[in-house]
């Protein structure tokens, strides 16, 4: 019974964990907002035990932090966090890239094909998301390609803490049709084995999405200043 008990309440702590995860990384809680157990467990329609080990959780992946007597505070998206976690994506992506031409099968680009088709509309939160994930998987996809698993596993997992800055640079402006002409010109270097110019492709892209997020980051004050006063803060 104690054993049954045990596994409820994990499940129940996982549930709550991916319900909050995916409400931080889609900025429906957004950066800086103070929460509390009761108003998430009421949120999120769980009880508060749940929602503590979900906060114990994302706390350990520093996307909460504890306000002593107030709750948690959803981590700010920084200017650092941006400038850091894009140089990486620059060591990565455009290595990644130089890696897989030449190396793409003929199912892997129909794969791409396809996900190169998606759009979002700036600021809705599903269509963001579907986005998002697509773009996530054809960068994956590259990786993959390369035959390196630590490359992969490392841009997968760069990728994944990265959504939540991209969210916040969609929210303003609309590039899906450029990020659409941005991969078919990738793809056409990939399966012609052109590394330079895949490489130099990937490179472009990272900065395009860089400059997005730097613009909106700096455009939303609200986003600015709780930035700011948390590095204070801290």
């Amino acid at each position: 019974m104690l054993d049954e008990a045990t596994g409820t309440a994990q499940r129940l702590g996982d549930i709550a964990y991916q319900r909050l995860k995916e409400a931080i990384l889609t900025c429906t809680l957004p950066p800086g907002c103070q929460v509390t157990e009761g108003g998430l467990a009421e949120r999120i329609g769980l009880g508060k035990a749940p929602v503590r080990a979900a906060l114990l959780r994302l706390g350990q992946e520093r996307l909460v932090t504890t306000l002593p007597r107030r709750g948690y505070v959803v981590a700010p998206v920084t200017i650092r966090d941006v400038e850091e976690m894009f140089a990486m994506r620059r060591l990565l992506e455009p290595a990644a890239a130089r890696l897989a031409a030449g190396r793409v099968d003929a199912a892997r680009l129909r794969r791409l094909d396809a996900v190169y088709c998606a759009t979002y509309t700036p600021g809705e939160r599903g269509s963001e998301q579907r986005f998002l994930r697509a773009n996530s998987e054809f960068h994956v996809a590259i990786a993959e390609a390369t035959g390196n698993r630590r490359l992969v596993n490392a841009i997968a997992g760069l990728l994944g803490e990265i959504e939540r800055l991209l969210h916040v640079g969609m929210t303003t402006s609309d590039r899906s049709t450029e990020i659409q002409q941005e991969h078919r010109d990738l793809v056409a270097a990939l399966e012609a084995g052109d590394a330079t110019r895949a490489e130099a492709l990937m490179t472009e892209q990272v900065n395009a999405a860089h400059a997005m997020v730097s613009a909106a980051l700096m455009a939303n004050n609200s986003l600015r200043d709780v930035s700011l006063e948390i590095v204070r803060l801290g």
